[in-house]
């Protein structure tokens, strides 16, 4: 009896022990996307979330707006529980119904996967009975994992399919969130002004009262305040607007009607023959505005009173934050990440409210920075999808569709797009402008009528041609005549920045072809490669002055045509030394968005102080200066003077959305999807940092404090079926190195101490012996 009693309370001890403390079971799967869409069962209507389910919609579906599936097969995804260390996926189990009733008594009549080994949590393509266009299906997974423990089902999903399968991205709808104003003053009797702290893509309304009716009442926005009002002349493309409201008698509420601009809604008038994108007529036409006055109202109003009604794409604003020691960082963070959100009020990424047309440059600028402030894909890959059959007229933009699908596999795990635009792909390689010297030219008889179609592009041959940097215009230039931002760029018939873009687009599908079994051409792009390589280097460089020449027929050398040769692998380890003294002699002689390519080199070779220094200045040619002239949202141009009719609501200044996190936090992909991730900090002398950062898998948390010099510690959090590569800088002399306070040598490399860890909490120290 004695030992039955004993046994039967071990048991119980074990029992309790088990569920009470998480050893018998994980946490089921949550963040279940559908093609990239976590949140298919949101509905809106008129773009404001509508309290409904898809399963109660019936006949009603028309009225609302509804992400849509346009994939026969979509691919689905997960997370997993991050409470347990170095947790890995084993084994998964998806059922897909018709009905909800049949999925709850787990007997789907769709799909089940049954039990299947594989650690595949981020793209697991629907392998079921045929699915039906416009109806609604409900979905769940369960997981094993390393530990042996089944999760147990996830909360249902389910989604709607569109009425026709096209293959395309699915999206979620634009989308309206009411703001108030942060102050609202009465200047005079008959004046009110309100700011909402920054601008945002909007439309105005307000609650006003007469007592007789018919008076008159004058409403004045703009991008940029001035004296606490409305700057009415503020230059440039920078909006403002001026309307007029008869008031009726009582209290009622005015939705100001948006004036639409003719540039910006006017079809095919510019020189890639692209159409702007234009607004969902439940949104309504939209002007970015920071500020509002009411004149010749005598009326009290509050902040109740006055309501913006602003659109963007879906945005999760807890899904990144970062903070530092050095506030002129922070606050580029906080101005790159609202761009971000605040440019996305198109759902497709564009160049700003003065042509509201998708361009390459600024299309990858906000792909980059998106993946950092948000677990959100979709809107990235549609904008990619899109610019293959709508590209802008500059040559160089043409290869950036390769950059942008390659990191949409890499941040995604997703291979589908790369397998539907593979040709596409293949053309805007510039494979077709190759001439017989191994470089490209659009001046040398190859830009002909079939190239222009295998790209799409839908304008003029004159209007395509090599760009360099943009604008070529202004007042900038280290030398007297180097007007505009190419550092004085001159042209000839091989130039050296478009090819250095072919050369990385070789590259590229030299990648792209071996993820999708064309193991022949990979090869044979990786050979071209190699022959653009050497072409470059032999005609391009000059070793009298160690940097690079603007093009074959030039003696004139230029930081772009060093930058972008540097950045993309072109310069042989020999040269970079002089290379990077080259491009640090012409300091930020570039736009800002060609800035992404300047930090890129910069940090690709370890320059961290240099690079440090460029992205938190405080001077004139910095991020910093977009906060200090006045705007809220990142701009087209350094400043104002640089571009005589830039916008202030352009993504191309947005760039530290994705420069902080991947490179000066140094955290990155290293295998698709984020099964293994690089965390490579290169803090220069920045003494404190924090950030969270969402990924497909999860959110990534990384801190560093640093002495340098002297001691460095890093604390990670790694999601769930990850691990990661951590790179902690080398002290000089003898260091010791822990991780989770145990000794560990860790690998030597160049200036790096490396070392390994799995999914969880991790710190790392190291520290000079002499501490």
């Amino acid at each position: 009896m004695i030992i039955c009693t004993m046994m039967k309370n071990t048991f119980c001890f074990l029992l309790v022990l088990c569920l009470g403390h998480g050893v018998a079971r994980s946490q089921a799967p949550t963040g279940l996307t559908t093609d990239l869409l976590e949140y298919t069962d949101r509905v809106f209507l008129d773009g404001y979330p509508a309290n409904i389910s898809l399963a109660e919609l019936g006949s009603a579906i028309e009225r609302y707006q509804i992400p849509e599936i346009r994939n026969f097969n979509p691919m689905f995804g997960w997370m997993l529980d991050d409470s347990k260390p170095d947790l890995r996926q084993r084994a998964y189990r998806i059922l897909v119904a018709s009905t909800t009733e049949a999925l709850d008594a787990d007997t789907p009549d769709m799909w089940d996967s049954k039990w299947t080994d594989s650690d595949n949590s981020v793209a697991v393509q629907y392998a079921g009975k045929p699915l039906l266009p416009s109806t609604v299906y409900y979905w769940k997974v369960d997981v094993k994992d390393n530990y042996g423990i089944v999760s147990g089902y996830s909360d249902t999903r389910s989604f709607l399919t569109a009425a026709k399968f096209d293959g395309g991205q699915a999206r979620y709808p634009v989308q309206l969130g009411d703001e108030h104003p942060a102050v609202v003053e009465r200047r005079s009797k008959s004046l009110t002004c309100a700011d909402f702290g920054r601008a945002s893509f909007a439309r105005l309304k307000l609650t006003l009262s007469s007592d007789k009716g018919g008076d008159t009442v004058v409403v004045r926005m703009s991008e940029k305040i001035s004296g606490g009002r409305p700057d009415m002349n503020p230059g440039g493309s920078i909006r403002h607007a001026e309307y007029r409201l008869a008031l009726m008698r009582g209290t009622h509420t005015y939705s100001i009607k948006i004036r639409p601009d003719k540039r910006n809604t006017h079809l095919k008038g510019n020189a890639s023959m692209v159409d702007p994108i234009l607004m969902p007529p439940y949104i309504g036409e939209l002007t970015p505005f920071r500020c509002c006055e009411i004149d010749n109202y005598a009326g009290s109003l509050s902040a109740k009173d006055i309501v913006r009604l602003t659109a963007s794409y879906f945005f999760d604003e807890g899904a990144s934050r970062f903070t530092s020691s050095d506030t002129v960082l922070n606050r580029v963070w906080d101005l790159c990440k609202y761009s971000i959100k605040a440019t996305s009020f198109a759902g497709t990424y564009i160049d700003g409210d003065r042509e509201r047309i998708p361009y390459e440059r600024e299309a990858l600028i906000s792909q980059l920075g998106q993946y950092c402030v948000d677990r959100e894909y979709s809107i990235a890959r549609h904008s990619h999808e899109y610019l293959i059959f709508n590209p802008t007229w500059p040559s160089e933009w043409l290869p950036q569709s390769l950059w942008m699908a390659w990191n949409d596999y890499m941040y995604t795990g997703n291979s589908r797009s790369l397998q539907m635009y593979y040709d596409d792909l293949r053309a805007k390689s510039l494979i077709g402008l190759r001439d017989d010297n191994e470089l490209v030219s659009t001046r040398t008889g190859k830009k002909t009528p079939e190239f222009a179609a295998s790209v799409h592009f839908k304008g003029t041959l004159d209007n395509l041609h090599d760009i360099v940097d943009w604008p070529h215009s202004g007042i900038l230039g280290l030398g007297k005549n180097e007007g505009g931002e190419t550092d004085g760029f001159a042209f000839t018939d091989y130039n050296a920045v478009v090819n250095a873009y072919h050369y990385k687009s070789l590259v590229t599908m030299s990648q792209i072809a071996d993820v999708l079994g064309k193991k022949t051409e990979s090869e044979e792009y990786a050979r071209l490669a190699d022959r653009t390589k050497q072409a470059f280097n032999l005609l391009m460089f000059d070793p009298a002055k160690g940097c690079y020449k603007d093009g074959v027929d030039t003696d004139h050398c230029s930081l772009h045509a060093n930058m972008f040769a540097l950045a993309f692998g072109l310069t042989p380890e020999k040269n970079i030394r002089t290379v990077i003294e080259f491009i640090k002699s012409r300091q930020m002689a570039c736009s800002i968005s060609g800035a992404l390519i300047l930090l890129e080199a910069l940090y690709k070779y370890h320059e961290a102080d240099y690079a440090y220094r460029l992205l938190a200045s405080a001077d004139e040619r910095s991020w910093y200066n977009t906060l200090r002239i006045g705007a809220t949202i990142s701009i087209e141009a350094w400043d104002n003077k640089y571009k005589p009719n830039l916008d202030w609501n352009q993504s191309a200044g947005s760039a530290p959305a994705y420069l902080i996190p991947r490179r000066l936090m140094g955290i990155e992909p290293i295998e698709p999807g984020f099964r293994k991730i690089r965390i490579k900090p290169q803090p220069s002398t920045l003494s404190r940092a924090e950030i969270k950062t969402p990924c497909i898998r999860g959110d990534i948390f990384v801190s560093f404090e640093n002495d340098p010099g002297k001691s460095f510690s890093l604390k990670t959090n790694i999601p769930a079926n990850s691990s990661a590569e951590i790179w902690l800088p080398k002290l000089p002399g003898k260091y010791r190195l822990t991780v989770d306070d145990v000794p560990q040598k860790g690998t030597v490399r160049g200036n790096f101490v490396v070392v390994n860890a799995g999914s969880g909490e991790h710190t790392f120290l190291i520290m000079n012996y002499k501490l």
